[in-house]
């Protein structure tokens, strides 16, 4: 399969040009975070060149901007690479709308640095949560302030928005609380934007899902990380075996229970459990094992039963 490009857009149609309308039972509707996107890019690619009569249109509005329009019953599954949050929850059920979490892959977070820097080999936790932390905004501003060592110069940094679940899962793992986290960063919910300021800026810093650095890996360079056991770098095998700590994570797609009067929602969502483990290394994340995946497939299929059942 050629190789899946990152888009920069904020929401890519899929459907086919020169097709005529679809009825709106072919239609699948996706948002949520930029991370997973990849990933349901990939699979939503496949699933076209076998049913080309299915209108699948993917949104990226971060994770959380993806359970907010989850939460309103708006999409049929969002992308998100944190747990739903309980306020998140009272939303959707507010709404009467139930739903099923489903792990398709793990990811880590790839932290970089322009490919100039040459004086970070490594970062501990305690030095990345003293330059992140709310008590390091307009404090924390020059790279020697963290190792004396380093360059009397102006650290800039770049990181995903609020709304996003890979800076919620960031500060809960490097500062201790989920959202905690300094103001005065270039903030996007778009990766690639994170991308281009880091590999455009000798003195930046930013940190990111592991598939956009291999993305981007000729043009940054990525600092292992130091989680209490030695320095790590992020891979297949440090962050399935979790050795990549703590900036190794599991990736979701939730889906809307009122969505599976679709068969075509159904049909997509066993088609992602099936495929996703032979797709996930051409967009750069690593896969659940066999066992975990017909884990979350009986888990599905027991979701279906259950709506089935109740109506």
């Amino acid at each position: 399969m050629k190789k899946i490009i990152l888009l920069t857009a904020i929401s890519v149609s899929l459907a086919s040009c020169g097709n005529q309308k679809k009825d709106n039972k072919s239609a699948i509707t996706i948002d949520g975070s930029s991370t997973v996107y990849p990933i349901t890019e990939a699979i939503a690619e496949e699933y076209r060149a076998e049913d080309p009569d299915v209108d699948v249109t993917i949104g990226v509005s971060g994770t959380g901007g993806g359970f907010q329009k989850f939460g309103r019953g708006e999409v049929a599954i969002t992308n998100a690479s944190r747990p739903i949050k309980d306020d998140e929850k009272a939303i959707a059920e507010s709404n009467g709308i139930s739903f099923v979490e489903l792990e398709v892959a793990y990811d880590g977070l790839a932290v970089v640095v322009h490919p100039e820097n040459d004086w970070v080999s490594c970062f501990t936790v305690e030095q990345l949560k003293k330059i992140w932390e709310p008590a390091a905004q307009g404090t924390i501003t020059r790279w020697n302030q963290i190792d004396p060592t380093w360059p009397d110069e102006e650290i800039h940094l770049f990181g995903p928005g609020v709304a996003s679940g890979t800076f919620d899962y960031f500060t809960e793992a490097i500062v201790g609380k989920s959202g905690s986290s300094r103001g005065d960063y270039t903030a996007s919910e778009d990766d690639n934007v994170l991308v281009q300021g880091v590999s455009g800026d000798k003195y930046g810093l930013g940190f990111f899902g592991l598939a956009y650095y291999e993305e981007n890996s000729d043009k940054l360079k990525m600092v292992p990380v130091d989680g209490g056991e030695g320095c790590v770098e992020p891979s297949t095998e440090t962050v399935s075996n979790g050795t990549y700590a703590p900036l190794s994570r599991p990736l979701f797609i939730y889906v809307n229970s009122s969505s599976l009067e679709n068969p075509s929602v159904v049909d997509f969502v066993n088609f992602y459990l099936t495929e996703a483990p032979s797709l996930l290394k051409d967009v750069g994340y690593i896969p659940l094992t066999d066992e975990e995946y017909k884990r979350e497939q009986e888990k599905f299929t027991s979701f279906v039963e259950q709506y089935n059942t109740q109506q």
